[in-house]
């Protein structure tokens, strides 16, 4: 009896051990904290963009990984691509901006 209890807890520990991993970031994937976070400024960098009247924001697609926001999509002009940066600079949580939008 006093086997199956231990052997029981260290299958219980090795359950708990294994979910926690799974949630650990590493240098490709994030953890859920860090996805949360992301999230987050993605939706603010979006809500930036879509105030601004010169930019057409429908046309940009935004993505973050760990702070860095990468823009892609099409824009009018060169100017409106770095006013879509200046923007994007401006929300809190950026670190860096990726700018691969193309003029159409």
């Amino acid at each position: 009896m006093k086997l199956l209890k231990s052997l029981s807890a260290i299958c219980m520990a090795a359950v708990v051990v294994t979910a926690l991993a799974a949630c650990a970031p590493t240098a490709k994937q994030e953890g859920t904290g860090g996805y949360i976070d992301d999230t987050v400024v993605t939706t603010k960098v979006k809500s930036a963009l879509l105030a601004d009247k010169n930019i057409k924001s429908r046309e940009i697609s935004v993505e973050t990984f760990k702070g860095r926001v990468q823009l892609s999509g099409f824009v009018t002009s060169a100017s409106e691509a770095q006013r879509a940066v200046v923007v994007t600079e401006g929300v809190a949580g950026v670190r860096s901006v990726e700018n691969d939008t193309q003029i159409k």
